[in-house]
């Protein structure tokens, strides 16, 4: 059970209810979850991380009680507790004390006050009646895998022999990874730090380290002097691939930068010259914010990455890493809210974009240098899709070894084979441009 110190559980469950509400009418659980006031914002986390992970059989069951949805906030706050509730081997709290405090939350909020006695029936009906209605439900594949119908659909047809263990992958908590700023610590140096302060870690590939539990960024050892960054071991794939082959001190772009992790990893890498590019001028500052940690300069401008007439200078690049706007559909475990923030034309919306960005970088590229084209997406559309259209359309483009398709917790094959790998779902192409 979750423990009764900090904020009280009503004020929690309001502010989770709130971060639902927001992603349902398209705002990201990122965001949402910023926006939440410090003292509160560890709770409402925990709290909103798990009813994404069950909002699917939360909402079946919410329709086995009611006979329409109750108002959107009263609504949010009642599949936040079912989805707290319906699995008792999960529970964070005792099950009449959530129950009291979802009422009392409900009570302390005025747009909602008048449905908290409707909001208690329902609750104690369902616990009165648990096995039951959970059965009801059990049919359901949204309330089975907790993931929109669609979705499901989406990675039957994609992956007919993988789609059950991709939505279980997806449902389990992703591991929590570092990267070693290789110009300032060496791998072993940083692990004996790790176990000196008590955090045990195994190593992985490149400058990879996992760690066995996760720890706030303040435990690690050096992280404020930029000794070590957070970041999946997957997308720790992005700079070696580029920079293979292509040189010392190459001109790279990296289009749609923030918040910075594969910039600085490859300058970690080599003494590439950099331009960093992102549309977003918050997200902007975050690569500022990480470079300076770390020690790295890189020239970092406001700029759409579709849009190269806005900032180029016109000198070609020796290579592009685009790590390209989608769906996120492969980091699911991490960002939990996204399944429910995505809708199914999003697929096709940003595909499109993808592929308008592609064009419009490929030009910006010298003969035989190289572009890394990946997405953090399961989605054929965003992966080998939009490769091989764009490959049709590029007569001197050729596509170099790259990993291709990852699954969440997969190994990679060849160079990257590693038993201790557990990285997110990420694809990755690799192109080199043609002299015609």
């Amino acid at each position: 059970m979750a423990s009764t110190s900090g904020p009280p559980l009503w004020q929690q469950l309001q502010g989770a209810a709130g971060v639902v509400r927001q992603v349902r009418q398209g705002v990201s659980g990122s965001a949402a979850i910023e926006s939440v006031a410090a003292p509160l914002r560890a709770g409402v986390q925990a709290l909103a991380f798990h009813a994404w992970r069950n909002l699917g059989r939360a909402m079946a069951l919410r329709d086995q009680l009611v006979q329409r949805a109750p108002p959107a906030l009263t609504d949010a706050l009642l599949c936040v507790t079912l989805a707290l509730l319906w699995d008792p081997k999960e529970a964070l709290y005792d099950e009449f004390t959530l129950v009291n405090q979802a009422v009392e939350a409900l009570k302390r909020t005025p747009s909602s006050r008048a449905h908290a006695n409707f909001v208690n029936a329902c609750l104690r009906r369902y616990l009165r009646e648990r096995d039951a209605l959970n059965a009801l439900t059990d049919a359901d594949p949204q309330a089975r895998w907790n993931h929109p119908a669609w979705w499901i659909q989406r990675l039957q047809i994609e992956y007919p022999n993988d789609w059950q263990s991709l939505l279980e992958a997806a449902n389990a908590h992703a591991p929590m990874t570092l990267r070693v700023n290789l110009r300032r610590c060496s791998v072993a140096a940083y692990l004996e730090k790790l176990l000196e302060a008590g955090i045990q870690a195994r190593v992985g590939q490149g400058a990879v380290l996992v760690l066995t539990q996760p720890v706030p960024v303040a435990r690690l050892p050096g992280f404020a002097q930029g000794l070590v960054a957070v970041q999946d071991a997957a997308a720790q794939w992005a700079a070696p691939l580029l920079l293979e082959g292509l040189g010392d001190r190459p001109r790279i772009l990296d289009a749609c930068a923030a918040p910075g992790g594969k910039t600085a990893h490859l300058l970690e890498m080599s003494d590439a010259s950099i331009l960093a590019i992102d549309k977003d001028a918050e997200r902007l500052q975050k690569i500022h914010d990480n470079l300076t940690r770390l020690g790295l300069r890189a020239e970092v401008l406001q700029g759409d990455a579709g849009r190269p007439q806005d900032w180029w200078n016109g000198q070609l690049f020796d290579g592009i890493l685009l790590d390209a706007p989608c769906t996120a559909s492969g980091i699911v475990r991490r960002h939990p809210d996204i399944r429910w923030l995505r809708r199914e034309e999003d697929v096709s919306q940003l595909a499109r974009l993808q592929a308008q960005i592609l064009c419009a970088l490929w030009p910006l590229l010298r003969p035989g240098g190289r572009m890394v084209y990946c997405t953090c997406s399961l989605f054929s559309a965003e992966g080998t899709g939009q490769v091989d259209d764009f490959l049709r359309g590029h007569s001197d483009a050729l596509t170099l070894p790259a990993p291709g398709q990852l699954l969440p917790g997969s190994r990679a094959a060849g160079l990257y084979d590693n038993p201790h790998h557990d990285h997110d779902g990420f694809f990755y192409a690799l192109l080199e441009k043609r002299a015609v």
